[in-house]
């Protein structure tokens, strides 16, 4: 019983070092505050979206702390990679049942991107916490939209257990177009938001971005003691492939040479912080895809591959497009340089085309401008945080 149980709940998780230190200096996500939403989840029938991130301090889980709690769940819904987090980009993940809670765990990804009608029989309230990096392609984002459509087309109520954005302290990049849509870039956002993922769904709320503009009943639980221009390092890897900080920091700007020829590390412990290929001018940094955690099949598998080691790179302040710039022009095959899905998560069709006239990144960067000016006017009127 939840109501029994509430007072208590403090000196239960300070038993269990559960409750991470209330100063006013650390920066306190939203699931770590069970006092903010606990109570409003009594006597309620609760769905789960979450993954191996959704933690309450650095190890423990908020589906664990909430399983001990009594906390009356029905079921979890999965993202990308899966609930414990174990699978490969793109694959797709199983229906299962989670061996430590009992719990039937549902995947929203593969066919089943958005939650059905039948999956939300009898959940009253859904709860939401995702680990996102503040990028239009990290899947998450795409998600989070389904679940606020399901949730809004179900009459359920979605809170959001709101978390640090490791790259909020900018906003950069193309914004999306209309063309370009897809599950890796569903919203007219550029390539880095600036926003949290809380932030973020008060906007596809409040710009109507949902099927036939309606909206989600929403309440965002904030972190404490944040602000845009904080530092912040995810205690728990938010997907297989960026493994620490200098990957997340780095994603922006590498993932654009993913659907390329080029590896950017998936296959080796230095993904998103490396680039290369095997008809790379030869330097004196090399590495060779293997299968490993997170990569089952990874490209240029078992090729050694000449490039660039970004591991002791400053973490950008922007988009960094010169590493995209310099491969192609390296590259000596220029025709077989870009994949179909380049567009994708391009945002356009233009930057393709851009990049094989020869423009500089000065030059590409300046036909950004007015969309971006245009979204940071939307953005303003979403911001939790200073």
């Amino acid at each position: 019983m939840i109501y029994k149980l509430k007072i208590t709940v403090l000196f239960f998780l300070l038993l269990s070092k559960q409750v991470p230190c209330f100063s006013q200096t650390k920066i306190i996500p939203g699931a770590a505050q069970l006092e903010l939403y606990l109570k409003i989840l009594e006597k309620d029938n609760i769905g789960v979206i979450a993954h191996q991130a959704s933690l309450v301090n650095s190890k423990t889980h908020l589906i664990d702390t909430l399983f001990s709690l009594g906390v009356n769940m029905k079921k979890v819904f999965a993202p990308e990679h899966g609930f414990r987090g174990n699978a490969d980009a793109g694959e797709k993940v199983a229906d299962q049942k989670d061996p430590k809670t009992g719990l039937p765990i549902l995947s929203l990804y593969g066919s089943n991107k958005k939650p059905s009608k039948e999956s939300l029989a009898g959940i009253s309230i859904m709860l939401l916490d995702l680990q996102d990096v503040g990028v239009r392609f990290y899947t998450y984002l795409s998600t989070l939209h389904y679940v606020m459509e399901a949730c809004a087309e179900n009459g359920i109520p979605l809170i959001i257990l709101d978390r640090p954005n490791p790259n909020t302290h900018y906003t950069d990049g193309p914004v999306l177009e209309e063309d370009c849509k897809s599950f890796v870039g569903m919203h007219p956002v550029p390539i880095v938001t600036g926003m949290t993922i809380g932030e973020y769904a008060k906007m596809i709320n409040g710009e109507r971005w949902l099927s036939n503009g309606i909206q989600c009943d929403l309440k965002v639980v904030p972190v404490k003691n944040y602000n845009h221009k904080a530092k912040y390092e995810i205690p728990r890897r938010p997907s297989p492939n960026l493994p620490n900080s200098k990957s997340i920091a780095l994603y922006p700007s590498l993932c654009l040479l993913e659907p390329t020829v080029i590896s950017v590390g998936r296959g080796t412990e230095m993904q998103f912080q490396i680039y290369g290929h095997p008809q790379l001018p030869e330097t004196n940094f090399s590495f060779t895809p293997r299968p490993n955690y997170g990569s089952k099949n990874p490209k240029l598998k078992d090729q050694i591959c000449h490039g660039v080691d970004l591991r002791k790179f400053e973490n950008p302040e922007k988009i960094e497009l010169k590493w995209l710039i310099q491969a192609y022009r390296d590259f000596p095959d220029k025709k077989s340089f870009f994949k179909k899905s380049f567009y994708r998560i391009a945002g356009n069709k233009k930057l393709k085309k851009q990049l094989v006239q020869g423009m500089n990144e000065q030059q590409i960067r300046k036909t950004w401008e007015k969309d971006l000016e245009k979204f940071m006017i939307i953005r303003r009127k979403y911001l939790i945080y200073p």
